[in-house]
């Protein structure tokens, strides 16, 4: 005897393997070419065209499975996040999981315009996060192992990360329906409350880092928590690399290396637009993992 729809188990999770892109709004695509891709050394895949034939979407590649998706139109009025996306192994099945979780879904999975399966849903905090399966034949598909070159200051984006205004409900959304664990808390120095909470990936080995707010920031002012991280096996000779840069000369900041509360080395850097690119090595200074904060959040 058959079970009606509504007694039979939910779906299960599909895979989350990690953050697929983080896609920004710049102002003056040719100033954020020059510092990602003259500065930092990373190279355009593809991109696509507004209706005027000038572009829309600049693609830049990181490594086959992670891209910094630069939006050539003005911002929103919410700071440069555009989305931020993240990838599975089967979008469709995830799209049902979501529904069966309470996770208002579209109606079905859509092709994006460079050929790989997506849906977007909308986080608590009112992020859109795109969640995309890759396909070989897409384009990301057909350019795996290009558009790599050894002039990339970093292969991985180590995180991601988004403001978030109500820790508990973040956490419910990637932790408890899309399966991120909690791997660290972390807080300013002066800070009386709880600043940074990583909820790394289920299935992969980045996270997506929550941003604490007590007063949400101006627009202008978001560029800051909302940011990548690009981890490297030694900051001093990465900072050396973007030294002798041709580009550096047009890149007005000091590259100055600080040790984080998480006591990893780390530069920030900032594109023309003021969204931060955090280098960061991958170890700790002494070997061992900075405990976690125990502050309470600060809202």
């Amino acid at each position: 005897m058959c079970l009606s729809l509504s007694a039979q188990a939910p779906p299960a999770r599909p895979k989350v393997f990690g953050v697929a892109h983080y896609a920004i709004f710049v102002s003056d695509l040719a100033k954020a070419r020059a510092f990602y891709e003259d500065f930092l050394g990373y190279e355009e895949a593809f991109t696509l065209p507004k209706a005027d034939g000038t572009v829309q979407v600049a693609f830049v590649k990181i490594n086959d499975r992670q891209y910094v998706e630069l939006f050539n139109e003005p911002n929103k009025g919410e700071g440069q996040l555009n989305h931020l996306g993240l990838y599975t192994d089967d979008v469709e099945r995830m799209r049902q999981y979501l529904a069966s979780r309470g996770v208002k879904v579209p109606d079905q999975v859509s092709q994006n315009r460079i050929g790989n399966k997506k849906i977007s849903v909308v986080d608590p905090d009112g992020h859109t996060v795109e969640i995309g399966e890759y396909l070989p034949d897409s384009w990301t598909g057909k350019d795996t192992g290009k558009h790599m070159p050894a002039t990339r200051i970093a292969d991985r984006m180590m995180h991601a990360g988004i403001l978030v205004g109500n820790l508990d409900a973040a956490a419910r959304f990637y932790g408890g329906i899309l399966g991120c664990h909690e791997t660290w808390r972390g807080n300013g120095l002066s800070s009386t409350t709880l600043n940074w909470v990583n909820m790394r990936v289920p299935d992969g080995d980045n996270h997506v880092e929550f941003m604490l707010y007590k007063d949400l920031p101006p627009p202008d002012r978001r560029g800051s928590p909302h940011h990548i991280c690009l981890v490297v096996p030694d900051i001093k000779k990465a900072v050396a690399t973007l030294e002798a840069r041709p580009a550096r000369k047009g890149y007005a900041r000091e590259l100055k290396i600080n040790v984080g509360v998480d006591n990893k080395r780390q530069v920030g850097l900032f594109d023309p637009d003021g969204t931060r690119v955090e280098m960061m090595e991958i170890d700790t200074i002494d070997g061992k993992p900075a405990p976690s904060s125990t502050l309470p959040p600060p809202r």
